[in-house]
């Protein structure tokens, strides 16, 4: 074991405590995996990263610095918000993007490009495998998620490194109300993300009920505190929510990974537009908001703010 120095930002939020906190080892040379996931176990967060150099053939793609990406349960070829979590705490403790315009992370799935929004960070969504799930898939997850099947407007299995079900819903109530067993999703094997369209898209403006509603469970606010959250925060466009039992996590509180799949399916099939706001951790207290936009090429961004938290040094 060594000393080595340590951030512990909040993603996808300018708010700490928000958003989804991720830990970030930025001196990971000399740690195994082993050790890297007892850290990543002790942390007891979603995901715990180690910065390393990278390897001479992303060096050669440009990469400035190579991750490596731990749930309490196991390794990940991707995340979201780690990404975006672990290029800012690289920048904040000096790191040096190589060329001008971006920043190039590697990990286990590649090289992936991250770019400055004014103070907010975003990364390139990663090229996007998606299929029909089997009936019998469909019909096991939806009595884990104790959902009828009149509920379920889309599904699909969506593959960027991580592997999620993902579902689209009736509504934002049906996501904000699920009480997953997530005992059989684990047994399942199966991650799931669920998200529904809210009225803001058709209304331009956040629906007084409903966004009251979310802003109250994510602030645990009455009145006037509630409303001025509300009116601060960005409107909602796509109510998400992600169940991650088989990796040590029964729900993520802010999830790029799967933000980003759906964004490809979504604005892909005609469901949402090409730029919108998503929304994510309810449930659990937090507010994050992810920001989607598809740039004239094709490639969809997602961005987010990152509230600096925690900076000091570790022993692993």
């Amino acid at each position: 074991m060594r000393t080595r120095p340590f951030r512990q930002p909040d993603v996808f939020t300018d708010t700490p405590t928000r958003g989804n906190p991720v830990a970030v080892v930025l001196d990971g040379q000399d740690l195994d995996g082993e050790a890297m996931q007892r850290f990543a176990r002790w942390t007891n967060l979603s995901e715990t990263t180690f910065v390393l150099p990278p390897t001479a053939e992303g060096a050669a793609g440009g990469a400035d610095y190579r991750v490596r990406i731990f749930t309490p349960g196991g390794e990940l070829p991707f995340a979201g918000h780690p990404t975006l979590g672990t290029c800012s705490a690289w920048l904040a403790h000096g790191g040096q993007p190589r060329r001008a315009g971006g920043i190039v992370q590697e990990c286990a799935i590649g090289l992936v490009p991250i770019r400055a929004e004014g103070e907010r960070l975003a990364f390139a969504a990663p090229p996007l495998q998606r299929s029909a799930p089997s009936p019998m898939l469909l019909s096991k997850v939806a009595a884990a998620l104790g959902l009828k099947a009149s509920q379920i407007e889309a599904a699909q299995c969506l593959d960027n490194g991580p592997v999620w079900l993902g579902l689209l819903l009736d509504s934002p109530d049906t996501v904000l109300a699920l009480r997953p067993d997530h005992a059989a999703l684990k047994a399942l094997g199966q991650k799931v993300g669920v998200a529904a369209r809210t009225d803001a898209q058709d209304a331009g403006a956040p629906p007084l009920i409903g966004r009251a509603n979310r802003e109250a469970r994510a602030f645990g606010a009455r009145g006037s505190a509630a409303a001025a959250a509300a009116r601060a925060a960005p409107t909602v466009d796509l109510e998400v929510r992600a169940f991650a039992a088989p990796i040590g996590v029964e729900e993520d509180p802010v999830t790029g990974s799967l933000n980003a799949s759906l964004a490809q399916w979504l604005i892909a099939d005609g469901l949402m537009p090409a730029r919108y706001v998503a929304g994510q951790g309810q449930c659990l207290g937090r507010d994050g908001r992810v920001h989607v936009a598809q740039d004239a090429s094709g490639q969809i961004w997602i961005g987010g703010d990152v509230a600096d938290c925690i900076e000091g040094r570790v022993r692993v």
